[in-house]
């Protein structure tokens, strides 16, 4: 049996607390390798550029730069990594700013360690995580559903769209060609008037189209 490749996961959060807690129980897992510890954003940046990490989980509000103003830097020099908010902050402001500047995910530090690793493993295989509070805060301030100028089928592609999926994923789970997938992605940003996914990232989160799977919103239901 081939053995399953290891992730590599750069931890930053100015808490040391948390940070050997989450180190000490990431490394338990077989498949996951914690390559590196940071108490600042900067500090992690400056670790990644060594470390190459598949995977950042960083906290939001630290000392110097901010989590979040730290995402695009992570982005810029290391496109590869992807980059998680691991916060205790549930408010739509804070998780929609995190998908506009290039989060993958948003994960809640009250979750099980169970989460966190699923997590870790749905970005790292190229998709998006929102912890269940989030989809749980997130619904608590729901856009009004008669506001939603979208169609079922729309609503579908969008769900697949956040959950990072390619054309090609959507045209399989949908039954339909790859082209056809790609012409509904440029029907979206154009009806919506939106020019970038990290765009329809946002504005699914906002009008929470998004469902729950196994605690994760990855996939939409047309009902």
């Amino acid at each position: 049996m081939t053995e399953r490749p290891k992730i590599r996961v750069l931890l930053i959060d100015n808490h040391p607390l948390v940070l050997d807690g989450l180190k000490a129980v990431l490394e338990t897992f077989d498949h996951i390798e914690v390559a590196g510890t940071a108490g600042l954003a900067q500090t992690g940046l400056d670790i990644a550029r060594q470390v190459q990490p598949q995977v950042v989980l960083m906290d939001i509000n630290m000392p110097k730069l901010s989590g979040i103003d730290a995402i695009e830097l992570f982005r810029s020099e290391l496109p590869q990594a992807r980059v998680v908010m691991l916060s205790m902050h549930d408010s739509r402001e804070y998780i929609s700013s995190s998908v506009m500047h290039g989060a993958a995910g948003y994960v809640l530090k009250d979750v099980s360690t169970d989460e966190i690793v699923s997590a870790i493993d749905t970005v790292a295989a190229g998709g998006t995580y929102f912890s269940s509070g989030v989809f749980d805060a997130l619904m608590g301030e729901r856009a009004d559903e008669g506001s939603d100028p979208l169609t079922p089928r729309e609503r579908d592609i969008l769900g697949l769209i956040v959950a990072g999926r390619s054309n090609r994923e959507i045209a399989e789970a949908l039954g339909i060609t790859a082209a056809t997938a790609e012409t509904h992605r440029k029907n979206l940003k154009k009806k919506l008037g939106i020019a970038t996914t990290a765009g329809l990232i946002r504005y699914a989160l906002d009008h929470g189209i998004v469902s729950k799977i196994s605690g994760n919103p990855r996939l939409p239901t047309s009902g």
